[in-house]
C-alpha cells in the first residue's frame, strides 16, 4: 500500500521505518526542515520503562492544588478560556482513582517494555549512533513520604516484569558516586538496571536517514493543512492530505492509508473530521550543559523525584529536563523555570558542568489525561493514530512505530495494550524482533 505518515518526530519516523519494513510505499510529511525538530529535539533522553506511573494518580490532585501559582512548580497549570483544557483537566481527575491508575500503569509498562526491546533490535539492525548508555536509571528521593509512596509502585513494576528495585541511600551513592555530596539528604531510591538513555534527536535523525536510504520519501518544509474525506459513516475514507509544500504551493497528496503522528497538533487536525482526541500540550523544559569535569558529573541516568527532573549523560553533554506547563501551544521560555533547572543541577553537581552557558529548550508534549497514548484505528477505515505519548514518547517510540505498522498491515501487535479502535485481548508474551544480519 501507499502510506502517508504525518510527522517526523521519533513516533512518525519509527512508524515510517516499520511500515517500510512491512513492504509499504511510505511518504513522511514534516513541516520542519528535518526529522526530530520539535518535541523529539531535546527531551530528557531516558528510555524509562520504570518511570511508568502516570501524572494522574491518587496523590496528584493535592499536589496540583499545592503547586498552583508557583512559577517553578513541577506541574504548572495556567487557566485559559479553552474548553479543551478544562475538559482535559476533568478527565485527568477521573484518571486519578487507584483502579484507573493501576490499569494505566499496566498498559504503559507493557508498551514501554515492548518498545525497549524493539529499540534494541533496531539498534542492532541499523547501527545508529545516539550516545546510548545501558547503565540503567537511578531514581532518588529526598522526602521520606515520597519514598514510602514509591515502594508499592516499585513492587507493582516488579510484578509486571520490570526489575525496579527499591534501595537505600548508601546504595544510591554507590551506584552514582556523583551524588555523594547530597548523601545526607537522600532517603532512598530505586534502580532499574534494564533502562537506558540516549539522544533522541540523534537517534531519530539517524533512523530517518536509514529509512530514506531504504526508500522512504521524507518531504520536509511541508505543512499539513487538512485531510480530505469522501463518504460518510462506516463508508468514510481519507482520499488525500492537503499540504503547503516546500515551494509554498498548495498540493494534495494521495495514499491508501494515513497515519497521524503529529503529537499535540493531531488534535486540531482531526477535530474537523469529528474525531475528538483528548490531547493537550504540556510544555516541557530542558537545559543542556557542557561537562567540564567528567568525574564530578553523573554517568548513570537519574530521576530527581523532589524536583521532577531527569538527568542524562550524552557524551560530553549533560541533559536535564522536566517540569510541565499546561498553557496552550506557546513555546516561549519561562526564565523562572529555566533558572530553577540550573539552580538544582548546580546544587547536585557543582563542579561537573559549565553552568554559565546553558542551552535551554521547550517542547510540547502531547499529554493524554491517563498518559496512555492513542495507537490504532479510527472510525475512518484508512486513518490511523500514533499520538499522545506525553512524557514517554522516546521510551514508547520504536514499539509504537512497530505496532502501528502491524495494525496498518492488518495484524494485531503481540502486546497487552488497549489499541484504539480494537478490543482488548488477553496478555501475550513479548516477542523480540530479530536483528537483520549483515
Amino acid at each position: 500500500m501507499k502510506v502517508i505518515v504525518l510527522g517526523a518526530g521519533v513516533i512518525g519516523t519509527s512508524s515510517a521505518w516499520f511500515l517500510n519494513k512491512e513492504g509499504h510505499d511510505v511518504t513522511v510529511i514534516e513541516r520542519q526542515p528535518g526529522a526530530a525538530q520539535e518535541t523529539s529535539f531535546a527531551n530528557g533522553c531516558q528510555i524509562s520503562v520504570s518511570h511508568a506511573e502516570p501524572w494522574a494518580n491518587p496523590q496528584a490532585p493535592l499536589k496540583v492544588l499545592k503547586w498552583l501559582g508557583q512559577e517553578d512548580a513541577p506541574l504548572l497549570y495556567r487557566f485559559r478560556p479553552e474548553w479543551l483544557q478544562w475538559k482535559w483537566a476533568l478527565n485527568f481527575l477521573r484518571e486519578c482513582t487507584p483502579a484507573r491508575t493501576n490499569d494505566n500503569i499496566r498498559q504503559i509498562v507493557a508498551i514501554c517494555e515492548y518498545s525497549r526491546q524493539t529499540l534494541q533490535a533496531v539498534r542492532a539492525d541499523t547501527g545508529v549512533d545516539y550516545d546510548c548508555l545501558t547503565r540503567g536509571i537511578l531514581h532518588f528521593y529526598t522526602e521520606q513520604k515520597e519514598f514510602d509512596i514509591s515502594l508499592p509502585a516499585a513492587q507493582l513494576m516488579r510484578d509486571l516484569g520490570c526489575p525496579r528495585e527499591s534501595i537505600n541511600a548508601d546504595e544510591v551513592v554507590r551506584i552514582e558516586p556523583a551524588l555523594a555530596r547530597i548523601r545526607d539528604k537522600i532517603v532512598g531510591g530505586d534502580f532499574t538496571a534494564t533502562d537506558e538513555s540516549g539522544d533522541v534527536y540523534k537517534f531519530t535523525s539517524g533512523l530517518a536517514a536509514k529509512a530514506a536510504e531504504a526508500g522512504v520519501d521524507f518531504q520536509y518544509n511541508t505543512s499539513v493543512t487538512r485531510l480530505i474525506t469522501e463518504g460518510s459513516g462506516a463508508g468514510a475514507k481519507i482520499t488525500g492530505v492537503e499540504v503547503i509544500n516546500a515551494d509554498g504551493r498548495h498540493e494534495v497528496l494521495h495514499a491508501d492509508a494515513f497515519v497521524v503522528a503529529m503529537g499535540s497538533f493531531s488534535t486540531p487536525l482531526l477535530k474537523p473530521l469529528g474525531i475528538e482526541l483528548m490531547i493537550y500540550p504540556g510544555k516541557g523544559y530542558s537545559a543542556t550543559y557542557r561537562i567540564t569535569n567528567p568525574e564530578a558529573a553523573p554517568s548513570v541516568s537519574l530521576t530527581d523525584d523532589g524536583y521532577k527532573l531527569v538527568v542524562s549523560r550524552l557524551g560530553d553533554r549533560l541533559r536535564v529536563a522536566g517540569t510541565c506547563e499546561l498553557n496552550g501551544y506557546t513555546r516561549e521560555l519561562n526564565t523562572t523555570r529555566c533558572e530553577a533547572i540550573t539552580r538544582r543541577t548546580r546544587e547536585l553537581f557543582p563542579d561537573g558542568c559549565d553552568y554559565d552557558n546553558p542551552v535551554y529548550w521547550t517542547g510540547l508534549r502531547p499529554m493524554t489525561p491517563s498518559n496512555v497514548p492513542y495507537i490504532g484505528k479510527t472510525r475512518i477505515s484508512n486513518l490511523f493514530l500514533n499520538t499522545g505519548h506525553g512524557t514517554l514518547g522516546w521510551t514508547m517510540g520504536c514499539g509504537s512505530g512497530r505496532a502501528i505498522a502491524e495494525i496498518v498491515s492488518g495484524r494485531r501487535p503481540e502486546v497487552d495494550f488497549a489499541f484504539t479502535g480494537m478490543p482488548r485481548q488477553a496478555p501475550q508474551p513479548l516477542i523480540l524482533p530479530r536483528p537483520v544480519q549483515a
